[in-house]
């Protein structure tokens, strides 16, 4: 049954930007050096006629989204691009009114076909994998959820209940949510404020020995730097994953120098995550991983918080990858694996006890697999893309509006600062960090909430 509420796309418009980063960002055994980001500005309107624009944005990701041996990385770069702007074309014949969500539901029945489409007229040995046709089609979902709130004077976040959607939960997920809208598993308010996770990338520099030249732009260089400048509590750490004394001596090295920082500013709690980005072999790394720490430093096994994604991402090729044992120690949380419903369903099945959501994968994504992670008691946490500007508020926004989410990252200003020049001044608690905390509180306008 459609709703008054309901909108339509008038028009869509997609452009993109590219911002250097200002030091190399190495995961997974590759290394980043810049951003494209893509924007889409989406014009809506609802059954009487009124009609409001909304804004999505996010970074390609490529490197992250679409890792592969046969295809380069400029050659994914444009691929993903170009599946954005298809996608963005797609709601030119979507002449229908609805949610949000269902629109999006709509226009992803054709990512598939899209995604064989670009890779042929790119002449690629492979389709566009899902995970980077979701982060394509993120800036478009983004928008929409933007303007839909913004049509109607309302925060979008505010607009998940039977009296906006015309369908339960058990629509998009399974029966077990049957009756159930969006709005119970979402808060009215965002959180005042949430504790920033501050990245430590594998060629980020501890100390002031492991730098060769200093940048002197300004910004902190050395970990006990961006401790004392954003007086940090969270540190993620990147790991190998695939040399187990480099990964436990980087996170013994990271504890050691990080101790040294909190003294001498006299804290006494702070916290670790520990991201392999898929690259352990199997769950006998991670457990060796783990004792080692705890038998070396009981004190820095302690702090950890969580697990990222230890093996690889296709858990259903790699079933053998159960990460029962694992999850005993610290909750193991999916990341590069979640890629819609069944995938979650899986992860628990093999053993992984948490959720990374990421706004790259889309904004309906992750208000249902966030709903998901709730209702079977999941550790739950947002990540971000290096997302830099509108994108980190887009994903702060919703680490803010879930319930049992502690944390938000947000490494964009470390790597990428440039591109928060223009929104830093608008939202000054998003990006001026002084106690290790960003102010989320202010994300409560119209739309996304910015």
């Amino acid at each position: 049954m459609s709703k008054s509420t309901d909108i339509r796309v008038v028009d869509a418009i997609l452009t993109t930007e590219e911002f250097p980063f200002r030091t190399p960002l190495k995961f997974g055994g590759r290394v980043m050096d810049k951003h494209r980001v893509i924007n889409v500005q989406v014009t809506v309107e609802d059954r009487a006629g009124n009609h409001a624009i909304g804004l999505g944005s996010m970074p390609i990701g490529n490197v992250w989204a679409w890792p592969s041996d046969v295809v380069s990385a400029e050659q994914a770069e444009a691929a993903m691009e170009a599946f954005a702007t298809r996608v963005v074309r797609l709601t030119d014949s979507l002449d229908e009114f609805g949610h949000p969500i269902d629109l999006i539901y709509h226009v992803s029945a054709e990512y598939f076909h899209q995604a064989k489409v670009v890779a042929e007229l790119h002449g690629l040995d492979e389709p566009v994998p899902e995970l980077a046709q979701l982060v394509a089609a993120s800036p478009l979902d983004a928008a929409l959820h933007d303007a839909f709130g913004k049509v109607h004077d309302l925060n979008s976040y505010n607009m998940l209940s039977k009296e906006f959607m015309s369908r339960d939960l058990s629509e998009y997920l399974d029966e077990q949510f049957e009756g159930e809208y969006l709005d119970r598993y979402t808060l009215r308010d965002p959180k005042e404020r949430l504790p920033l996770y501050h990245l430590v990338g594998a060629l980020d520099p501890l100390t002031e020995a492991d730098i060769e030249k200093r940048i002197d732009d300004g910004l902190p260089e050395t970990l006990p730097e961006w401790i004392a400048a954003d007086g940090l509590t969270h540190l993620k750490i990147k790991l190998n994953g695939d040399n187990l004394d480099w990964d436990v001596n980087r996170v013994l090295d990271v504890d050691r120098v990080a101790s040294a920082a909190q003294e001498a500013r006299g804290c006494s709690e702070w916290f670790y995550s520990a991201d392999f980005n898929e690259k352990c072999e199997n769950v006998d790394y991670v457990l060796g991983f783990l004792n080692r720490v705890r038998e070396s430093s009981p004190q820095a096994y302690d702090r950890i918080q969580y697990l990222e994604q230890p093996t690889n991402r296709n858990l259903a090729e790699h079933p053998e990858n159960k990460m029962h044992e694992a999850a005993k120690l610290k909750p193991v949380v999916i990341d590069e694996s979640l890629v819609d419903y069944e995938s979650l369903l899986l992860a628990r099945e093999l053993g992984y006890s948490g959720v990374a959501l990421k706004a790259c994968k889309g904004h309906t994504e992750a208000l249902f697999a966030a709903a998901a992670a709730q209702k079977f008691g999941m550790f739950l946490c947002v990540q971000d893309l290096t997302c830099p500007g509108y994108s980190f508020l887009h994903s702060a926004s919703l680490a803010a509006r879930f319930p049992t989410v502690a944390a938000i990252e947000g490494n964009g200003r470390q790597y990428c600062p440039s591109a928060n020049r223009v929104w830093e001044h608008q939202y000054p608690s998003m990006f001026e960090i002084t106690d290790g905390t960003v102010g989320t509180g202010v994300l409560n306008e119209v739309g996304l909430g910015m």
